[in-house]
């Protein structure tokens, strides 16, 4: 589906949590271009930083301890070294630990761990954007970060999820954003 639509539009790919492995190979492959994190997106007079945000999650040390673990130049290779019944077994171990992490998180009523506003507002100051746009915490909104500069989430894409969170951001060359709930 990558590969159709990237030859009727430029499509573009910025690393998560979950596809970090996704590599040269697998993106020429779909034609899409992998985008840095971050990276500054101009439209018009607008200077948009994006991110995955989860390099930003400062109090969340756990998952940051994870991330320099498996972004290390190393740990690709050495992964992919090992039989994929090893490798998917790992990959539903680390998602269940996840997941258990949430559930624990929610039962003892405490908040998941969300991007650093002010280390956010550093970087919109330092490529002097107006906006962030990231994903990671996936509650969707939008978050004042005084000065005029704002942090814009976007949804996770869960089409299993009642109500299905399933959303578009459309950028306009004026600054306006738009959210287009899509229906399965």
């Amino acid at each position: 589906m990558l590969q159709r639509t990237s030859q009727r539009a430029d499509v573009y790919f910025m690393h998560g949590n979950r596809d970090f492995l996704v590599g040269k190979a697998c993106a020429e492959a779909c034609g899409v271009t992998l985008l840095p994190d971050p990276c500054v997106l101009q439209r018009g007079t607008q200077r948009w930083l994006l991110s995955h945000g989860d390099a930003w999650c400062l109090s969340d040390r756990d998952y940051l301890r994870f991330r320099a673990t498996v972004r290390h130049p190393d740990w690709p290779s050495t992964f992919l070294a090992q039989p994929l019944a090893q490798r998917e077994a790992m990959a539903r171990q680390l998602r269940m630990q996840s997941q258990q992490h949430q559930r624990a998180v929610l039962d003892q009523g405490l908040a998941f761990a969300d991007v650093d506003h002010e280390l956010a507002a550093q970087w919109l100051r330092q490529t002097q954007s107006q906006r962030l746009i990231h994903g990671h915490t996936h509650r969707p909104g939008s978050h004042d970060l005084g000065d005029g500069l704002e942090r814009v989430v976007l949804s996770d894409w869960d089409a299993s999820a009642q109500p299905p969170r399933l959303e578009i951001l459309s950028l306009y060359p004026d600054g306006h954003l738009q959210r287009w709930p899509l229906s399965r």
